[in-house]
């Protein structure tokens, strides 16, 4: 009679693996069963879990780590050797975005969520599957009309505060490509990929280590990622401005409301997801007990590139199925000067103007999924610490005031008109003006400015020396070709609220919690949504004895 029992099954990550620019991934599959002694009868399942490329090399490769799903008594002799050595090992099990626990009070209630961007629509979802009543504020514009709202200025009309590249739903992130990668290794990270996944995204950010939506397909998702949320009775307040928190006191203070630019909402629970830019809903909350504190972000200029001149330096030739290359590079500290960094690379981009103040300029870049733009621009960014802001050191947005300073400079030093203040890279190095046509990417074009002397001292002896290294890994990266454009200031916040690291609770309230980039806990679409569903899981048990 057989077993009525479901099969136990083991998921085995191999590593080490190298995949050939030509080679199909069920070829590269089929390569790892036989590396580990699995035959078709024992498979259950396998997938690609990871894949970058290697351009150190010519051609360049792609290194790969491949799950392969067996029964749990599954062995072979390949498959001890490969465990001796390291290379394969149980891959993680994924995490969920339903609750596993019981709802506690909060969880039991209604909770209002600040902000639409990453960190707010993945702590939404999990509460609403945990049987939360959700609401969703967002100061800016739904996507549809967010977008049109945003034509007027790149035509040379005023500003909208209130929804521009950085406020409306998905938050900063919508106007960027979509990068997905990230540095942590949460379980978590495994079923926001497939939400984002069954809203339209491809495939392949399952696995791709550089993986990027980018701007047009993220168009796409947003709505259908709004109206799974709805399924799940989340309601959405679009163009309605977050105002104050209702507190009933008490140690610890307990948030009874928000206050909002269309009337007062009861709540059991709140979540700031704000995002990195919300600088007057910061002062309000300061204003209210909620505690901050001056961290350390990164500053810089965006430069860019003719793409084809990182492609050809990176990749060679005959590595066109590659497409558009991009570049990570690290220039550390050498004792005198401090260490600096590419981010956010946008291969086959443009660069934006993300503002939401009259009077400032904070460049940014973005591309599409295709990546088809003749341009390749990135963040070359200095680590600014608190002991290096001007002012008073017992305020805590000291950073804050520092970055607008820096964007009120590059403004007016591009013409006051959103133009970027720019100098071309060997120019920046050899201290003088750059002359003749700055072409850029950006709408609002490029005003030759002295960026070597605009930009603190401390700032522009690392970002020279930077270039200096960065031109022996991608020749002509430092040369005439290379456009700096000021300034890279909205990378990271300058912030941080005090937090409760288990269960996310900001300190000295019982019900109130800060996530995402806008409380300094993140950095970049990825890590701001699993820390927002992270904290709603979190929330979700909140009271529970």
């Amino acid at each position: 009679m057989p077993d009525p029992r479901p099969e136990a099954l083991i998921t085995l990550r191999l590593s080490g693996l190298v995949q050939g620019l030509e080679e199909g991934d069920s070829e590269l599959i089929a390569r790892a069963q036989k590396r580990l002694g699995i035959d078709e009868s024992a498979l259950r399942g396998a997938r690609i879990s990871r894949r970058s490329v290697d351009a150190r090399k010519r051609p360049p490769k792609l290194p790969v780590q491949v799950d392969l799903v067996v029964p749990k008594r599954f062995g072979s002799k390949a498959l001890s050797r490969e465990e001796r050595s390291g290379r394969v090992r149980p891959a993680p099990m994924p995490g969920s975005l339903t609750p596993a626990q019981p709802a506690g009070p909060v969880g039991r209630g209604h909770v209002v969520v600040v902000g639409s961007g990453p960190a707010g629509m993945f702590a939404a979802l999990p509460l609403a599957l945990g049987g939360a009543s959700v609401t969703v504020l967002e100061r800016g514009a739904v996507l549809e009309d967010r977008h049109r709202r945003l034509v007027p200025f790149h035509r040379g009309k005023a500003l909208d505060p209130e929804s521009n590249l950085l406020f409306g739903e998905g938050g900063a992130g919508t106007y960027s490509d979509g990068k997905l990668y990230t540095r942590v290794d949460d379980p978590l990270e495994v079923p926001i990929l497939d939400e984002l996944v069954a809203c339209g995204a491809p495939d392949g950010i399952r696995f791709d280590a550089r993986a990027h939506i980018g701007t047009d397909l993220l168009h796409a998702i947003l709505p259908r990622l709004r109206q799974r949320l709805i399924d799940e009775g989340v309601n959405f307040a679009f163009d309605t401005r977050f105002e104050g928190l209702e507190l009933e006191d008490g140690a610890p203070q307990r948030v009874t409301g928000a206050r909002t630019s269309r009337g007062t909402l009861a709540c059991d629970g709140l979540i700031l997801a704000t995002g990195h830019s919300a600088r007057d809903t910061w002062k309000i909350l300061a204003g209210q007990g909620v505690p901050f504190e001056a961290k350390a972000f990164q500053f810089g200029v965006r430069i860019e590139h003719p793409q084809e001149l990182i492609t050809e330096a990176r990749y060679g030739t005959g590595a066109e199925v590659l497409g558009p290359a991009s570049y990570s590079l690290t220039s550390r500290a050498d004792g005198l000067t401090q260490a600096a960094h590419s981010f956010c690379m946008c291969p086959g981009g443009r660069v934006v103007a993300s503002v939401n103040e009259p009077g400032t300029l904070c460049t940014n870049g973005m591309s599409n999924a295709a990546h088809s733009s003749p341009w390749a621009n990135s963040g070359l960014v200095v680590t600014v610490t608190p002991d290096q802001f001007p002012g008073d050191e017992s305020n805590p947005f000291r950073g804050v005031d520092f970055q607008r300073d820096q964007e009120q400079r590059a403004f007016h030093a591009g013409g006051g008109t959103y133009a970027a203040p720019a100098q071309r890279a060997d120019d920046f190095l050899t201290g003088r003006m750059s002359t003749g046509d700055l072409k850029t990417s950006l709408v609002f074009g490029a005003e030759p400015a002295r960026l070597d002397q605009m930009l603190p001292e401390f700032v522009t002896r690392a970002l020279g020396l930077a270039l200096e290294r960065f031109e022996r890994q991608i020749p002509g990266y430092s040369g005439a070709p290379g456009l700096l454009l000021g300034v890279e200031s909205r990378s990271s916040g300058p912030i941080r609220i005090p937090r409760d690291r288990t269960t996310r609770l900001v300190q000295g309230f019982s019900n109130l919690q800060a996530v995402g980039e806008g409380a300094g806990w993140a950095g970049g679409i990825m890590s701001a949504a699993i820390d927002g569903a992270g904290a709603a899981l979190a929330l979700h048990a909140v009271g529970n004895s």
